[in-house]
């Protein structure tokens, strides 16, 4: 079994920061793309930022200059770093994990139960 543990969600106000933190455990043999989507009421899933085993980054161009995605992959952790946050970043943000369990088994993609985040004064 594998599981994703977010944490670090919240209410905050607009212009302030939150660092969402996901946690992979379980049988694990090697984790390679980590990220984190989000998800707001009445709209479809979207990505937010993904960065691979070895450090290289993507950004939806929305998160671009405000967030930063990174990973401590002793820790198996991902961490996403929210700053100069905005009402339309209220969301349930997802962290998302593409794992090997075995030498001998396929990669498959994994989530985590997701973290609210509600940016509001």
């Amino acid at each position: 079994q594998v599981q994703l543990v977010e944490s670090g969600g919240g209410l905050v106000q607009p212009g302030g920061s939150l660092r969402l933190s996901c946690t992979a455990s379980g049988s694990i043999f090697i984790i390679n793309t980590m990220g984190w989507y989000r998800q707001a009421p009445g709209k479809q899933r979207e990505l937010v930022a993904i960065i691979t085993r070895g450090g290289s980054t993507n950004y939806a161009e929305f998160a671009k200059g405000r967030f930063t995605i990174s990973r401590d992959n002793a820790k198996n952790t991902v961490y996403l770093q929210m700053n100069s946050l905005k009402p339309e970043d209220t969301a349930v943000y997802y962290c998302n994990a593409n794992i090997q369990r075995t030498l001998n088994m396929r990669v498959q993609d994994y989530w985590g139960q997701g973290t609210q985040v509600t940016v509001s004064s």
